[in-house]
């Protein structure tokens, strides 16, 4: 397997670094229309975009819909506390970092030698306040103080796959335990027809957080084809017409879905228990293609 270094020196060759990480063989892919920018894949999934010269850029449409909910977690530029379950190539914790500086974030990722070569290939400004914890992600939760966080992030994909662990009210119930009153709770979830997934996500997280939001291209939502939702949480009421208006004018416009009409989506779903959860579906073979 080839490697290169030119990520940190300004490219000479566009060359794919690819290694072999704990969840399989991850693959840094140059962006050809942006000079330091870089896809991560695991095993031919898409995993991560990062432009090292703009850490606002997030090209991953599901990323940008989880941007706006950052961007709406509190009046710009305050920092935040955030935790990442799901660390990747650490795109949404670069972007946290440039968009409110001084923010305090930890990220749970598993995969510890992805970490390593994420931080070696894509480093880290120096400057950032951003620890890593090469751990599971329920694990990690648990080492978070009650109460510390404004926003949890939950990205956790094994292979394209969310772990059955990380689907039910008890996982949910640590959430709420990390999460201060009024703090925000934001998963990308990954599911295609007849949807069965997504709607017992919902309902999951509908019988732990009393405030619900869905973001998500109208083709996923009708179930036409497989995708990413971004399901946001909170006890307080969410900034529904903001988040509506923000994926409206995506590139990929998304439709926003709450109240009375997320409850008819989730078409009597029974919430998920650690007992009875599973994993997420596993995507088509010509997803990726």
């Amino acid at each position: 397997m080839g490697k290169s270094r030119n990520s940190r020196r300004g490219r000479d060759t566009e060359a794919t670094v690819a290694e072999a990480v704990d969840g399989g063989l991850a693959q840094l892919i140059p962006d050809r229309d942006r000079t330091r920018a870089w896809t991560l894949l695991v095993d031919g999934a898409p995993q991560s975009h990062v432009d090292l010269d703009d850490p606002r850029f997030l090209s991953f449409e599901y990323q940008r819909r989880l941007g706006h909910v950052i961007d709406l977690a509190a009046p710009p530029g305050r920092p935040l506390h955030v935790v990442h379950l799901g660390g990747g190539a650490l795109s949404l914790a670069r972007y946290v970092a440039a968009t409110r500086p001084r923010s305090t974030q930890q990220v749970v990722e598993r995969d510890a030698r992805l970490v390593q070569l994420v931080r070696r290939e894509l480093p880290l400004d120096p400057g950032v306040r951003i620890r890593v914890r090469s751990v599971d992600a329920r694990e990690g939760l648990l080492k978070v103080p009650e109460g510390w966080a404004d926003l949890v992030i939950a990205d956790v994909f094994s292979g394209a796959r969310t772990p059955a662990h990380l689907t039910s009210t008890e996982f949910l119930d640590e959430v709420r335990r990390a999460l201060r009153p009024g703090g925000l709770y934001a998963a990308n979830l990954a599911d295609g027809p007849p949807l069965a997934h997504l709607r017992g996500q919902i309902a999951t997280a509908a019988a732990r957080f009393p405030e619900l939001a869905l973001v998500a291209d109208p083709t996923v939502l009708r179930g036409k084809r497989f995708g990413n939702a971004v399901l946001v949480a909170c006890d307080l009421p969410l900034p529904v017409a903001e988040l509506t208006r923000r994926a409206a004018s995506d590139p990929h416009p998304g439709r926003v879905e709450h109240g009375r009409a997320l409850t008819d989506f989730t078409g009597g779903a029974a919430p998920v228990g650690d007992a009875s959860a599973v994993a997420s579906p596993a995507p088509p073979p010509d997803t990726f293609r």
